[in-house]
């Protein structure tokens, strides 16, 4: 997969979300579009016409996004300091569940524990 396009509302408050919480980097960006890098992967956000509605959650049911390094108790503190409702999965220490500003469902896989 090359990119993953989410529609936002707000693009400057979207790219804050991606790049300082969850650490991705800036590929390119223009006035109503910012491409990010996370490892090879890419994530691309496209600001909203006026009025286009976001449906945020139900273009797609969520993307998963593997971290090299992170604790799992450590990765979900961070989140709720910033305000973000997480949730995990029952039986599996490792994932973290929670939405992006515009509702997009993102999940976060820690590393396993040896």
């Amino acid at each position: 997969i090359d990119h993953v396009v989410f529609h936002v509302k707000d693009l400057a408050r979207s790219k804050k979300f991606y790049t300082e919480l969850l650490g991705m980097d800036v590929e390119h960006e223009s006035s109503r579009q910012v491409f990010l890098t996370c490892g090879s992967q890419g994530v691309a956000l496209f600001e909203a016409r006026d009025g286009a509605g976001i449906h945020g959650g139900d273009e797609m049911n969520h993307m998963a996004l593997r971290l090299k390094a992170g604790d799992y108790e450590k990765v979900k503190t961070v989140l709720e300091e910033a305000g973000v409702q997480v949730r995990g999965r029952r039986g599996d220490p490792r994932c973290i569940y929670f939405s992006d500003p515009d509702g997009h469902r993102l999940q976060l896989l820690t590393p396993a524990e040896y």
